[in-house]
C-alpha cells in the first residue's frame, strides 16, 4: 500500500515526514531526516494549533474512501504534477519516497512540486485550490 503524502493525523497509520516552513502566501515544506519522528508530546504541545498547520503527514492511501481516488490512480497527484508549478529544481531529500503514491504514479515531476503542498491553504491561490479540488469540472478549468 502506497503512502498518501496528503493525508490527514487522524488517519490510520499517519506520520510527520516534513515540517511547514516559508510563509502564508508561499508555503514550503521541510523535510525530515530518514529516521527523525515526531513524539506524540510534541503534538501536544501544539495546544490550539492543529498539526496540520505545523507538520506535513503520509499516511496509507485510503483509495476507495477517498475523494482523489478514480478506482485506480490518485487525481491529486495528478493534478499536483500537471497543474501546479515546480518550486524546487531537484527531487528534495523525502523519506516517503519509496512508498509514495504520488511518486509511483507520476514520478519526479510531483516531487518538484511536493514542497508547495499544505493541507489547508489559509491564503487565495487559485492554482493551488483548483488543484486540490475532486470536483473534476472545477479541476479543468485551470486559469492558467
Amino acid at each position: 500500500m502506497h503512502d498518501c503524502p496528503s493525508a490527514q493525523p487522524d488517519m490510520k497509520g499517519a506520520r510527520v515526514f516534513g515540517v511547514l516552513s516559508g510563509s502564508e502566501e508561499a508555503p514550503r515544506v521541510a523535510y525530515l531526516k530518514p529516521g527523525a519522528r515526531i513524539a506524540q508530546s510534541m503534538l501536544a504541545r501544539l495546544g490550539n494549533v492543529a498539526p496540520t498547520q505545523v507538520f506535513r503527514f503520509a499516511a496509507t492511501c485510503e483509495e476507495g474512501r477517498c475523494t482523489h481516488f478514480d478506482g485506480a490512480r490518485c487525481k491529486l497527484g495528478e493534478r499536483v504534477a500537471t497543474q501546479l508549478v515546480s518550486v524546487v529544481d531537484t527531487l528534495p531529500p523525502c523519506q516517503i519516497r519509496a512508498s509514495c503514491r504520488w511518486f509511483a504514479e507520476q514520478g519526479g515531476a510531483v516531487c518538484l512540486r511536493c514542497p508547495q503542498i499544505v493541507t489547508a491553504v489559509s491564503h487565495d491561490d487559485p492554482l493551488s485550490r483548483i488543484a486540490a479540488s475532486s470536483d473534476v469540472a472545477a479541476a479543468s478549468e485551470s486559469p492558467r
